[in-house]
Parts: C-alpha cells; structure tokens; sequence
C-alpha cells in the first residue's frame, strides 16, 4: 500500500466513523475563529468555549478589538494561560486587520501568518473552516496519528503539513484533520491508543505491529 494510498483510506475510515467533521471552537464569524484558535494554543478548546462568550459579548467587532484596553482583555482571557501575550497578540492583530486588510480576516497563508500571533496551524484552520479552501491543521492530535499510521516520519509540524498535502486529496484535507482530532480524543489516546477499537488498524503501521 503506497502512502497514497493509505491516506485515501485514512481518510475514508475516518469519514464513516466520525461523519461531522466540525472544529469544537465555538465562533460565529471569521474574525472570532481566529481569536478562539490564538486562545487555544497550549489550552484546551473547552476551556476556550468557556472564555469566548463574555470576551465576544464585550468586544464585538474588530474595531472593538483593536480599541480595547489590553489588561481588560488579559483579564477576560486570564484563564486560558498565558493571557498577556495572547491579550497582547489579540488586540495588535485587530489593528493590523484592520490597517492593512481594511478589516477582513485574510484568506491566505502569507497574510494570516504575518499577523501577531498567528501560526501556519492557525492560518490553516482560517483557510479551510472559513474559506473552504485545502488545508492541513497540524496539531499534536494529527502529528502523533499520521505518524502511527506510517503517512509522515516526523514530528515537525510544517514538514507534516508539507508531506500530507502531497498525499491527501485537496478537498479532504481540511476535514480529515478536523476528524483526526476526534480520533485522537477518542480512540488514539496519547499514550494509550485504544489499538483493537480502531477503524484503522487494518492498515495503521503502528498497530499492525503491535498486534504481531
């Protein structure tokens, strides 16, 4: 089975399993998924559910956020850990969208990464949850099961993302990290990967041998 190939039925197992392949931040237009991602890094996503709806219910467009008050943002974000860098990153991402991108999220790579903050795996989910274009989200989840499965060798995030795109068709791509992240939540437990209930052991390299 060429990687291709395996990533094709990575994908398929992963779509009959899990059929709503949805991102668990909770957000209702572009600029909000891309605060709740930057508050997410090294923070649980329910934590984040928690914390968003007073921080939106305050500050309610991008010209709020960019006039905001950084200490009252660190302390409506405080929770989420390390709050004076992503207060920080949130409210200077806001001037510059509204500065250079006349107040639209952008819809590219370049111009997402170049905001304060924001990362290739953020720019990613941008691209692909909000403008539906092919994208690879490389969190921990996607890293340790694409590398189980045997489709990368390697834990380097962008070189993760660079290898899957190569081997993942483009109009699934998006989906089927948002998919990873249930698996890994579920069944592929860091750790502790629950092997016998997987719907990809049959073709997994790590739990083919592990089953010898």
């Amino acid at each position: 089975m060429t990687k291709k190939q395996k990533a094709l039925a990575a994908v398929e197992a992963l779509e009959k399993k899990y059929p709503e392949a949805i991102c668990s931040l909770e957000y209702s237009d572009p600029l909000q998924l891309l605060i709740a991602t930057r508050l997410s890094a090294q923070c649980t996503d329910a934590r984040v559910n928690l914390v968003t709806p007073a921080l939106f219910e305050k500050y309610k467009s991008v010209e709020d956020f960019a006039a905001a008050d950084i200490a009252d943002v660190e302390k409506l974000v405080h929770s989420c850990g390390f709050f004076r860098a992503k207060a920080r990153d949130i409210v200077n991402m806001c001037r510059e969208i509204i500065e250079r991108f006349d107040s639209k999220v952008p819809d590219n790579l370049d111009d997402l990464v170049s905001l304060p903050g924001v990362g290739r795996k953020t720019a990613n989910l941008i691209m692909g949850d909000v403008y539906g274009k092919p994208a690879v989200v490389c969190d921990t989840h996607l890293i340790r099961i694409t590398n189980l499965l045997g489709l990368v060798n390697t834990k380097d995030p962008k070189k993760v993302e660079t290898e899957l795109r190569k081997i993942l068709p483009p109009e699934k791509s998006n989906d089927f990290c948002h998919r990873a992240v249930l698996h890994g939540r579920d069944t592929c437990v860091s750790g502790r990967p629950k092997c016998g209930e997987c719907c990809m052991k049959e073709f997994c390299t790590y739990g083919l041998k592990n089953s010898r």
